[in-house]
């Protein structure tokens, strides 16, 4: 194992590189996953893998926000796995196995044979830095041997679209990003990032991947439909849309919504837009994040250009489990018929609620397709990331089931 530091604007982070970052080692070694979950009533349990300790070089961690928070919580995790990358974020329903639970802690470690590992983070303290925190994060990962990056980022002070662009300028559209937005059940008021040992507020943490033998899979899809009348923005600012239609845009919205408006922003996850922005040929889903009840406008979890225009949509728990599993297909084909040893499911909280006690059955579904040999983890988010295609750049989305597979072969 070998220890480099990345200066980031926050700090020094440790970063886990493996022997194998440098050179093959002579005897493969299959990449080994261990699962553990922590709720307040069973404490620690190991839900997959052996229950030895493994030399993990990376731990994903999804969490209600306390239990991220906790310091004995996190410090378990660090003696199990010393030499290991720590980071996840706060969620609105975390993924473990078979099962979706809340206020609970997933803890998936990651032993790679010859994948190197290597963990940034950048503080945000405002939304008109993303695009530069983007570039920041793109730059410390560069490198002629990066596969690919996992992403996770605040939830609701970031305009993830320039985050992503900044990140692509650097790195191209070759280097697949996915990952997701930190959630807050449906509070939409407080998102945490993990990495370097604490979980804090306005923060973007990513992990790159390196080496040539690292297989990669994703998808993604919605399952969502668009109803009534396209309403074309006719003035926003980066993720703030202002008017639809010359009206302002919470007056119109509360209108579509009824009495579903008093609980704005949290019911507005119940309520995506298809948006197509000028120019393109298809269309991507925004959901609205936040209100702002004196100016009338509206924040989406992503950017919204003028001239684009917005619909609202809808679907049933049966369109959201086929496209689920849709996504899960896709994500396999891409591994050119081998097994899965890790897939890291992001949801989006709206689907959640709309599921409500049959969310269980998103991710059965997708289990199903992908196997059981492997590990399963991930988390219900304000937003997921993923390219539609492979060798496209990666986009935020909303509303959809977002699966990312992963093997060394």
């Amino acid at each position: 194992m070998l220890t480099r530091y990345v200066r980031t604007r926050s700090g020094f982070l440790r970063l886990s590189l493996p022997s194998a970052f440098w050179c093959h080692a002579p005897t493969p070694v299959a990449m080994i996953t261990q699962q553990q979950v922590w709720t307040s009533r069973d404490g620690w349990t190991v839900v997959h893998g052996d229950r030895g300790p493994i030399e993990a070089q990376l731990v994903l961690v999804f969490g209600g926000g306390e239990t991220l928070e906790d310091p004995g919580l996190l410090a378990h995790l660090a003696a199990e796995y010393p030499r290991a990358e720590i980071v996840g974020c706060s969620t609105a329903g975390e993924i473990g196995g078979d099962e979706v639970r809340d206020d609970s802690l997933v803890a998936t470690a990651i032993q790679f044979d010859r994948t190197g590992v290597r963990v940034v983070a950048e503080s945000l303290p405002d939304a008109s830095e993303s695009e530069a925190v983007g570039q920041a994060i793109a730059a410390s990962l560069q490198s002629p041997t990066l596969g690919h990056v996992l992403l996770f980022s605040e939830g609701i002070h970031v305009d993830h679209m320039a985050l992503l662009q900044g990140m692509a300028g650097v790195l191209g559209d070759a280097v697949g990003i996915t990952g997701g937005l930190a959630g807050d059940s449906v509070h939409f008021r407080r998102t945490l990032v993990l990495a370097g040992g604490t979980a804090e507020t306005r923060r973007v943490a990513a992990v790159g991947l390196y080496g040539a033998s690292l297989t990669v899979g994703y998808g993604t899809l919605g399952g969502w439909d668009p109803y009534g009348p396209a309403r074309l923005v006719t003035s926003s600012s980066g993720c703030v849309v202002h008017t639809m239609d010359g009206e302002p845009a919470l007056d119109l919205f509360s209108r579509y919504i009824g009495e579903h408006a008093s609980a704005l922003p949290g019911s507005a996850v119940r309520f995506p837009f298809a948006m197509r922005a000028p120019g393109s040929v298809g269309e991507v889903v925004r959901t609205v994040c936040a209100v702002d009840r004196e100016a009338r406008s509206l924040t989406f979890a992503g950017g919204v250009p003028a001239g684009a225009t917005l619909r609202l949509m809808r679907a049933n728990v049966e369109r959201l489990i086929d496209a689920a599993t849709a996504a899960a297909t896709a994500s396999t084909a891409r591994m050119g018929g081998g097994g899965t040893a890790l897939a890291l499911l992001v949801s989006c909280v709206g689907r959640k609620l709309l599921m409500g006690a049959h969310v269980d059955e998103e991710v059965a579904c997708v289990r199903d397709i992908i196997g059981r040999d492997g590990a399963c983890t991930g988390f219900y988010s304000y937003g997921e990331v993923a390219p539609l295609r492979p060798q496209t750049r990666s986009e935020l989305h909303n509303q959809t089931m977002t699966i990312t597979t992963f093997a060394e072969r």
